[in-house]
């Protein structure tokens, strides 16, 4: 092989390895791409069927479990609040999503007697945020608006919906 055959390697070779020189621009190219998968991971599918279950008390006897689908703007699904020895709350939701944030009316029967309330929940890929309830000064629960969205639902594979029956409204 010729000398300046192979110094045009070597040259050709080392300009490869240095790319354009703005190493900021690849960089940030890189983080935004891993940024916006990452975000779109945590994001809701549109047109699609969720479910979430939440324990509490003292040795997670207390179970809310949600039942959402979505479809364009419309969300509709169950809920289902059964605490240990006491009156369960079960029932239907109607509502709407926009981004990730739900506003429904959760209809529902409880002691024989049907009553609604209005519900706000946060969406993502993996959980269900909720904002919690407070009590009026008539003693009915409303929820509170000025709260965070501090009631954690975890993901779950919709088993107590299939085998539950439908609650008559």
């Amino acid at each position: 092989m010729k000398p300046y055959t192979v110094i045009g390697l070597c040259a050709l070779a080392l300009a490869s390895c240095t790319g354009s020189g703005n190493k900021n621009a690849d960089t940030t190219a890189a983080i935004s791409k891993d940024t916006t998968q990452a975000g779109q991971l945590d994001a809701p599918a549109q047109n699609m069927e969720y479910c979430f279950l939440r324990t509490e008390g003292t040795s997670n006897q207390d179970t809310t479990a949600v039942h959402l689908s979505t479809k364009g703007e419309k969300v509709t699904g169950e809920m289902q609040w059964i605490p240990k020895e006491k009156d369960a709350r079960k029932g239907m939701l109607n509502g709407t999503i926009s981004g990730n944030e739900i506003k429904a009316v959760w209809t529902f029967m409880q002691e024989g007697m049907k009553d609604s309330i209005a519900v706000d929940f946060e969406l993502s890929a993996q959980q269900l945020l909720q904002k919690p309830f407070k009590v009026t000064a008539d003693g009915r629960q409303v929820t509170d608006e000025a709260a965070a969205y501090s009631i954690t639902y975890q993901i779950d594979n919709c088993a107590k919906f299939k085998s539950a029956a439908k609650p008559a409204l």
